[in-house]
């Protein structure tokens, strides 16, 4: 079990103050790493920062460096969504899903590799979507433009990254109920249409998600880089 335990390490975890970001770090700290914890929104214990703004990206980085004494794993939750039509959605929306998406993944990764690289080695974990892969089972263009760059971000920095031993994957997951995915969860029509894409039938926990991100910043994936993991059950594989 020592494959999958990460005494000694330190990690950092974007978007943590709920859903997915929050049961990450939880469940990082319970295989025994140390954890900083960043979010837009002020929170006990939490650093502030919009992952979107360069600046703030330093700084909070820099915060979570001097807090944690180093910086092994990086954790890219933070993420938005505007479940708007290509032809209602504004420049403005569209502009802020990539800014805290796909920009802001970016400027988080440059900055933890950086750090990573002076250290000799570390892990980057994605969030991705299986709207990465898909065009999706209702309108999002803009959530679902972002995930598939993050995709094939995670495959360039990957191989950037490999040579300064710094392992770079993602994980998709399918419909898992957080606050983004609400309005969904709450409406029995959208949720069947779901749950007729779920081949398992049945849809996974932030847990879930979780796992497979801490499964991805250990010793067990120490040969993995350049991968997106879905957890989807099934939706995928259709």
């Amino acid at each position: 079990m020592d494959l999958f335990a990460l005494q000694g390490k330190t990690a950092l975890v974007t978007g943590a103050a709920r859903g997915i970001g929050k049961a990450t770090a939880q469940l990082l700290e319970a295989a025994g790493a140390k954890v900083a914890r960043l979010d837009i929104e002020p929170g006990a214990g939490m650093i502030v920062a919009d992952v979107a703004d360069e600046s703030a990206v330093e700084r909070g980085l820099a915060e979570a460096v001097r807090s944690l004494g180093s910086l092994d794993i990086l954790v890219n939750n933070a993420g938005i969504a505007v479940r708007k039509t290509a032809l209602e959605i504004s420049t403005e929306d569209w502009d802020r899903v990539l800014g805290v998406n796909l920009r802001g993944l970016f400027l988080c990764s440059r900055v933890a590799a950086r750090t990573m690289k002076e250290a000799g080695g570390g892990a980057i974990i994605n969030l991705a979507s299986i709207m990465g892969f898909s065009g999706g089972l209702f309108p999002n263009p803009a959530y679902q433009a972002s995930k598939g760059a993050v995709v094939n971000l995670t495959r360039a920095l990957a191989l950037e990254l490999a040579p300064h031993a710094i392992r770079v994957n993602a994980v998709a997951p399918t419909f898992v109920r957080t606050d983004l995915t609400a309005p969904i969860f709450r409406n029995p029509d959208l949720l069947k249409v779901v749950m007729s894409h779920t081949p398992l039938g049945v849809l996974p926990e932030v847990g879930d998600i979780a796992a497979a991100i801490v499964f991805l910043a250990g010793p067990a994936a120490r040969c993995i880089t350049g991968a997106t993991l879905p957890v989807d059950s099934g939706y995928l594989a259709r």
